[in-house]
């Protein structure tokens, strides 16, 4: 395997974090419901008010240059039964860097810091038909919760 650093995510990230996003929306056949813009995404993570962090995951080209090949984005998500808890929304590595153990390095990563920030848990949601990540995710123990349902309203 390539030589695999993780750091957190930083704001000159983030156009090359959107095509990452974008290639997990045509993956996930969807990639008309990417409507956040750059600017929007970079406010959300960098401004004011940041609602949440990402660990990247970067590899290094031949000519040394920093390749970020993929990452995993989070933030603080409350449970008035459970207390803080860390929400997975995308864990992404790009199709061609797949299977060399960056998915492993970063849910670890998301795994120890939950842990010290003493959250109670981890949560993320995975389609019902992607198979080789409900596969990787079960290499966990993880919880497949068949009783929920996902409820949602666009605003706009």
């Amino acid at each position: 395997m390539a030589d695999i650093t993780l750091r957190i995510a930083r704001k000159e990230d983030c156009p090359r974090l959107m095509e990452l996003i974008r290639e997990l929306a045509e993956f996930e056949k969807a990639p008309q419901e990417v409507t956040v813009s750059l600017s929007h995404f970079e406010d959300a993570g960098f401004g004011a008010s940041p609602v949440w962090k990402a660990f990247v995951a970067t590899a290094s080209d031949a000519d040394g240059k920093e390749l970020i090949v993929g990452f995993a984005l989070f933030y603080i998500r409350y449970s008035t039964w459970k207390g803080c808890r860390l929400y997975m929304e995308d864990l992404v590595v790009t199709e061609e860097w797949r299977g060399k153990g960056i998915g492993k390095l970063l849910l670890d990563r998301i795994i120890e810091e939950a842990k010290e920030r003493q959250y109670s848990g981890i949560l993320w949601q995975v389609l019902e038909w992607n198979e080789p990540a409900i596969n990787f995710y079960k290499k966990y123990a993880a919880k497949f919760d068949p009783e929920w349902v996902n409820v949602s309203i666009e605003l706009s």
